[in-house]
């Protein structure tokens, strides 16, 4: 069948192409910045509340746009305690994030918090 003939009867079944967009990489791995060490290492259950946070940041399609979205979970009970959306991928999301994870959890002293890496 031809693209001519594949397009025409598309349109009479009332269809469009959609073309795959460019896949974009987010993270650059490649970097002499510091990395932490992970001192959670794969032990993701809690005895108590504010024991372990865990974070990671994805993006979402909104009808304003792509926004990123940063999101804290309390491992004990598996509740999100803090997110954060905006159209920039910065600092300032993740601290957004964390600054209402510990004001609606009234400043838990010790917490330990891992930052997710893609």
């Amino acid at each position: 069948m031809t693209v001519a003939r594949t397009s025409a009867r598309m349109k009479t079944m009332g269809l469009e192409s959609k073309a795959a967009k460019r896949f974009k990489t987010t993270t650059d791995s490649n970097h002499n910045k510091q990395v932490f060490p992970n001192i959670l290492n794969q032990e993701f259950k809690a005895t108590q509340p504010n024991q372990k946070w865990v974070t990671d940041i994805t993006y979402l399609r909104t009808q304003e746009g792509w926004l990123y979205l940063c999101v804290i979970v309390d491992l004990y009970s598996r509740m999100v305690v803090g997110w954060s959306m905006n159209k920039r991928m910065k600092a300032q999301l993740v601290c957004d994030a964390l600054h209402m994870a510990m004001f609606k959890r009234g400043m838990p002293k010790g917490v330990c918090v891992l930052l997710g890496r893609s």
